[in-house]
């Protein structure tokens, strides 16, 4: 039950007796408690001023996972989570797998001998991890534990390019779509080489993906090498750029000639060699190549400009190819329906998790955390008091020593400005407390949960009230907590599944008479 012990997590395998120790030192005591399920360590990234704030949440930031998580995310790497393979040229895996914090990720795996040092991997990935950007699929993180090589991204819900173009179910995409996605692609690889990753290795349909919006987005895992020695493509020998058959090397026209084939792809719905496409152009044979299944839905003229630019994105010499600069340029005054939306172009509903409504009738606390009404669980709180501490900690008589009394002197001036409404006075001394950790207190974590709320840190508050569980793991208010929390970060399915929980625990302790 709950983000430490859920039915949440348990369908992801996730064991409640493997979570990782915390990433600060602790005492003994405390370490022999269960442990909350972060255990990454954060690196910092710089933000790209052009992107959204739904795009980039607090959550983002790159970090340095531990194998377990991501055992326990992608249930032990399991080929039912498996959402992208390659093959014998590029020897990786993708895996889908959702985090303790209840977040989608994707997970790609490298086979073990494509980056043999670690620091080379680390320092690769860490370059990547800088980028923030609206139009990519970020990198939020990696792994290297043994010879085990991890990335870390942002999941996008809603397929590829390559899936919507080649194996569409409902609808093709249509025209005006078409041109987003070229112009979005086109801006995502121009804003990494201005962040001095110029080169985009393997660039094909399968790496432009479409977010919980349908907005199309570049994959970041084309952004790092698919090993160290830089063999960096593994589609077919004919959609590769001919410079890279004559000398092995990638450049940044090299990007350009593979922005040119998923032109063609745009085009003509279909996977066409360069020189077959070229040919049919040189034979003024557009109108054959154009996808049928628009249904000469498109406009002549722009159709006639996006096969000029691929013409001359798949010229043989490397120099003869336009800029991005220039793609960005061309691209741009073909774009219509602005006001539309992505989903609704792609004929998909916007990913929107429908939160269930409470199996159980509620208590005052549950009712209030439903509202997420911050001011009446403070006053809950501060009614209830240490309670529910009761045998959570038995201290020997060696144990009252100074530096006990300190802590709680900490506490109870915690407990004052908690009452006086000084959130972030409350936040500071309920840190003193649990940093001793001679004593752990769930309504402590639960009070400071709270102050979290109240300062706008949903992710703190959720890791609070995670701990809380740990501490007292049938105890309702941390299950209560965490519902705010998880509703605070718009999780609001899972959110509603931990009302449900901690519901279900108020009516098992009433039946005991509690």
């Amino acid at each position: 039950m709950g983000c430490c012990e859920s039915s949440l997590f348990t369908e992801l395998g996730a064991k409640k007796d493997k979570v990782p120790a915390n990433q600060h030192q602790q005492p003994q005591e405390q370490r022999n408690q269960k442990q909350p399920p972060f255990t990454h360590r954060p690196i910092s990234t710089t933000t790209s001023s052009n992107a959204s704030p739904a795009a980039i949440v607090e959550g983002d930031s790159f970090a340095e996972y531990s194998l377990s998580d991501l055992k326990a995310a992608t249930n032990n790497f399991s080929s039912e989570f498996i959402v992208s393979e390659s093959g014998d040229k590029a020897p990786n895996v993708v895996f889908k797998g959702r985090l303790q914090n209840g977040r989608w990720i994707a997970v790609k795996k490298f086979s073990k001998t494509a980056w043999p040092d670690p620091k080379q991997f680390a320092e690769e990935a860490g370059g990547v991890g800088k980028l923030r950007d609206s139009k990519l699929a970020n990198l939020i993180g990696y792994c290297c534990d043994g010879d085990e090589r991890l990335l870390v991204a942002q999941f996008m819900p809603n397929d590829t390019l390559a899936k919507h173009l080649f194996h569409w179910e409902n609808q093709t995409i249509e025209w005006a779509m078409r041109l987003r996605v070229a112009l979005r692609i086109a801006e995502s690889l121009d804003y990494c080489s201005t962040k001095g990753r110029a080169l985009y290795h393997d660039l094909n349909g399968y790496r432009v993906l479409f977010d919980e919006n349908g907005d199309p987005r570049l994959s970041c895992f084309g952004l790092m090498k698919n090993s160290s020695d830089g063999k960096s493509y593994s589609t077919n020998l004919a959609y590769t750029p001919p410079e890279y058959l004559r000398n092995g090397r990638v450049t940044s026209a090299s990007v350009v000639f593979s922005v040119g084939t998923i032109l063609l792809d745009l085009l003509s719905g279909k996977h066409i060699p360069p020189s077959h496409a070229l040919d049919m152009i040189r034979g003024k044979n557009i109108l054959i190549l154009m996808d049928s299944h628009l249904d000469g839905k498109f406009s002549t003229e722009e159709a006639t400009v996006v096969i000029e630019l691929a013409s001359q994105c798949l010229q043989n010499e490397p120099g003869e190819r336009p800029d991005l600069k220039k793609l960005i340029d061309t691209l741009s005054p073909l774009q219509s329906k602005a006001d539309v939306p992505s989903h609704v172009m792609l004929g998909i509903p916007k990913h929107e998790e429908t939160p269930s409504m409470p199996q159980r009738p509620l208590s005052p606390m549950g009712e209030a955390c439903q509202r997420r009404d911050l001011t009446a669980i403070h006053k809950i709180l501060v009614t209830t008091h240490y309670r529910d501490d009761e045998g959570t900690n038995e201290l020997s008589f060696q144990e009252w020593t100074q530096q006990m009394r300190d802590m709680l002197e900490a506490r109870k001036r915690g407990d004052f400005a908690f009452r006086d409404t000084d959130f972030k006075a409350a936040i500071s001394c309920y840190s003193q407390f649990i940093d001793v950790g001679t004593m752990v207190s769930p309504t402590v974590y639960a009070r400071r949960s709270l102050c979290y709320l109240l300062n706008d840190q949903p992710d703190a508050a959720l890791r609070d009230a995670m701990q809380a569980q740990c501490v007292y793991p049938d105890w309702p208010t941390a299950f209560y907590m965490q519902s705010v929390a998880l509703s605070k970060l718009e999780m609001h399915k899972d959110a509603a599944d931990m009302l449900n929980e901690a519901a279900g625990l108020e009516e098992k302790r009433q039946r005991h008479g509690r």
